[in-house]
């Protein structure tokens, strides 16, 4: 919708539960009028099971915590070197439904891959991003009154390690990928500065 543009916030490296929960403020106290925001940022080693997700899913969490969270999907690991976007919209406002958030976050994935010569795809039934059947995007999304919070992780160039400790997102034997086993010079904040634009594009252009 032209004339709409959402407030950014780089958040840096940060704890889950804390952004978790400034998130859940943010959406329970904004008004009509409220701007729209997407929080860029890392999180510190973490994997975070969605409102219906099954522990069994957790194989070896190790020394690193998992968390509750309230977002949709299953489970997932963040660790420095994935870049976090959390979308905070309004979508009523933007006269979206869910499905349509999703896909738009998606195709903004798929066109910042796009720009490195790599192919990308969504899965209908199974939110996210992948390259060659592997992935490299997880979203996971909540919604109350019709906005937004929760997000995608895109894996840019981080310890892919901990995602064999787990099924990701509920998928046994899911393999994942990321940018920097891909593309050549990889950079991590011109990278969040690419995938802020596509996002802002698809959401707002």
């Amino acid at each position: 919708m032209k004339g709409i543009q959402a407030k950014v916030r780089h958040l840096g490296l940060r704890p889950y539960e804390t952004v978790w929960r400034d998130m859940q403020v943010f959406t329970d106290s904004r008004m009509a009028n409220s701007a729209d925001e997407i929080w860029l940022l890392q999180h510190e080693p973490v994997f975070t099971l969605g409102k219906n997700g099954k522990l069994e899913h957790v194989i070896d969490p190790g020394a690193i915590p998992v968390v509750n969270s309230d977002r949709g999907g299953q489970v997932t690991y963040h660790g420095p070197g994935q870049i976090v976007a959390y979308m905070l919209i309004d979508i009523a406002r933007l006269n979206i439904g869910v499905r349509e958030l999703v896909t738009r976050l998606e195709n903004a994935v798929i066109a910042l891959l796009a720009e490195y010569g790599i192919e990308a795809l969504a899965q209908k039934d199974a939110p996210g991003v992948y390259v060659e059947g592997k992935k490299i995007a997880a979203l996971g999304l909540r919604v109350r009154r019709g906005r937004s919070f929760h997000g995608l992780a895109f894996n840019v160039d981080m310890d892919l390690e901990p995602f064999s400790r787990i099924n990701p997102c509920g998928y046994e034997g899911l393999e994942v990928t990321q940018l920097s086993a891909l593309a050549d010079n990889i950079e991590l904040g011109a990278v969040e500065h690419q995938l802020l634009r596509q996002l802002q594009h698809g959401l707002y252009i």
